[in-house]
Parts: structure tokens; C-alpha cells; sequence
């Protein structure tokens, strides 16, 4: 019995949180430990807390049950945290942890410390879904959980192409595959498609990018005045930074999204030498070492000179050790 079947099974009432903006990899992972609770233990009193997930993960089940309002509750026997790397992260969720009477963290972020109780931290895991995944009794894996955690590890490995995938992480994705789930429309839908708006402001967003670095960094911004004009929001933004950083010759992508006046939700990508996690957390975000992010003040020029000095000294040092 693992530690998490231990826990269930003990408890009378169960709180799932995420981390604040939900993504593909925290979506799947909370559903998919809802979905899985309801089946080890049916007794379970069980409540899933999130800010609003994108309306393109409907297809997982238990979505219509996310409950986005701190709702009055008595404290929960257990909260498990998913995702998310440290308590902030939580957002005003964060009041049913410091209430529960237990609690378990699973996740996969470098910058994880370890906040609840027991911890399940699996810093080379492709996704928290990857280690949901070994964390489950296989046989309760059915078709709608499977959907779930393969939702998650397709995000976060962008369709099994980033640096994060392993030959683990691919036999887990073959695993759920062979439950019988429709794959690759959970890639096509959740992944690939984008409302005509959204590849507007794309298309907007690489037209006005500028390389720095002697051409091997890139950044671009979008104001609060451009997501306006175009009708779109933060989560229309997403894939944009993954753009970039495909273009040849990049090292390094940083996308940004004006929040307030002279405020910015930055987002960075790497290919090969420089570890973003480090610089998002020295400003106060977190991530993994090829993707991370973070809040910052100041002008457009300020944010990018701020970055820039923290990518040039990783970029000379890694090219020095190749």
C-alpha cells in the first residue's frame, strides 16, 4: 500500500488543491485524484478547489464539479496538494490546508521544498501526473482517470517533445493509451486547437518579438490595451512562449503579459544551457529548469534587462563547459 492509499483510506474527507492558473499537468492531476479517491474509497467526502480551468480540458471528468469559491466548510481530515510548489501557489485555497488535519504534496517542481506534512517530490518527473501515476494502483486506472494523467503528461512534455521526457514517461503514455482513450483528440482539442482570437494575438505576438543576446535570446509583450482590442484573456496567451522558442537559433524565450501598470506575468523557455528556474525563483516564481515563470515590476525594458543578465551569465558559462 502506498503512502496516498494509506491516507485515503483513513480519512472522512478529502480537499484537492492546485496551483493558481491551472494548466494542463495540474488540471489532469487534480481530476484524476478525484476521479481515483471516489474509487478507493466511496465514503469519501470529497471537494476539488480550483481557479477556473480552461473550458478545452471539459472532456475530463469531475470537471463540472471544480468548485472555484472559497466555500464555508468544516476542516477536511486531508488536503492534498497537487502541482504546485509551494503555498502561495494555493491562492486564497490555501485556508483548507492550514485547516486540515493531514496533508500530502505530490509534484515534480525543482523548486519544491517540501510544505505538507508528507511529500511526494519527484524532481525528475516529466509531470505531477507522471508521478500520480506510479502512485496509483494500476488496476483502478480506468478510461476516465487514464485521460487525466495522459492530459497532464502531454502538457507539461509538449506532446512527449521536451527535455523532461523520458523512456518512463513514454511507457507510462503507452500504458494509458491502452485503456482505450481517445488520444489523439485529447491532443488535437486540448492541446493544438486555438480559437481564431487566439492565433490573432499569436500572430500579433511574434510579429513584434525582438532577439537580444546577439540574436540567440528572444522576448515579446502583450499590453492589457492589446488583449482588449482582440477579446482574449491570460489563458488565450498559452503556447505562445513554446513558439518562440522554437525559432532556430534561440537559446532562450521569454513571453510576457501585462497584469496591471507596469506589472508582468513573465514566462520563460530554454533549449539547451540555461536553467529558468534559477532566475524565476531568484525573482520570487518557480518551474523546472526548462520552463519556468514569474511576476515582475517595471517597465518592459527593465523586466528584460533584469532577465538578461541572469540568462548571459548562464549562457556564457554553459557555453564554456561544452
Amino acid at each position: 500500500m502506498t503512502k496516498l492509499e494509506e491516507m485515503l483510506g483513513s480519512a472522512r474527507s478529502l480537499v484537492i488543491l492546485g496551483h493558481v492558473n491551472p494548466d494542463g499537468d495540474c488540471a489532469g492531476a487534480c481530476l484524476a485524484m478525484y476521479n481515483y479517491a471516489g474509487i478507493c474509497n466511496p465514503e469519501l467526502y470529497r471537494k476539488l478547489y480550483l481557479q477556473p480551468v480552461p473550458q478545452k480540458f471539459s472532456y475530463l471528468k469531475g470537471y463540472d464539479e471544480i468548485e472555484s469559491e472559497v466555500c464555508r466548510e468544516e476542516p477536511f481530515d486531508l488536503c492534498i496538494c497537487l502541482d504546485c510548489s509551494n503555498v502561495e501557489r494555493l491562492g486564497e485555497f490555501q485556508v483548507y490546508l492550514d485547516s486540515a488535519a493531514d496533508s500530502l504534496c505530490i509534484d515534480h517542481h525543482v523548486t519544491n521544498l517540501g510544505y505538507a506534512r508528507e511529500n511526494i517530490i519527484r524532481q525528475g518527473a516529466s509531470s505531477t501526473c507522471e508521478v500520480l501515476y506510479g502512485q496509483f494502483d494500476e488496476s483502478l486506472i480506468d478510461q476516465d482517470i487514464a485521460a487525466c494523467l495522459y492530459t497532464g503528461i502531454i502538457h507539461d512534455t509538449g506532446v512527449l517533445r521536451f527535455s523532461c521526457t523520458t523512456a518512463e514517461t513514454m511507457e507510462i503514455a503507452g500504458k494509458l493509451m491502452s485503456t482505450g482513450i481517445d488520444f489523439t483528440r485529447i491532443i488535437d482539442d486540448s492541446y493544438f486547437k486555438k480559437t481564431y482570437l487566439q492565433s490573432q494575438i499569436l500572430g500579433r505576438a511574434l510579429m513584434e518579438s525582438v532577439r537580444f543576446l546577439d540574436g540567440r535570446c528572444i522576448f515579446t509583450v502583450v499590453k492589457k490595451q492589446d488583449m482588449a482590442f482582440y477579446g482574449v484573456g491570460p489563458k488565450d496567451l498559452d503556447g505562445i512562449v513554446d513558439q518562440l522558442r522554437t525559432i532556430d537559433g534561440i537559446e532562450c524565450a521569454i513571453f510576457m503579459y501585462e497584469t496591471d501598470s507596469h506589472m508582468y506575468k513573465v514566462s520563460m523557455r530554454s533549449n539547451n544551457l540555461v536553467d529558468v528556474s534559477r532566475i524565476a525563483s531568484y525573482f520570487g516564481g518557480g518551474g523546472h529548469v526548462r520552463a519556468a515563470g514569474c511576476t515582475m515590476s517595471g517597465s518592459v525594458h527593465d523586466v528584460v534587462n533584469n532577465l538578461s543578465g541572469h540568462i548571459e551569465k548562464q549562457m556564457i558559462a554553459g557555453t564554456a563547459d561544452v
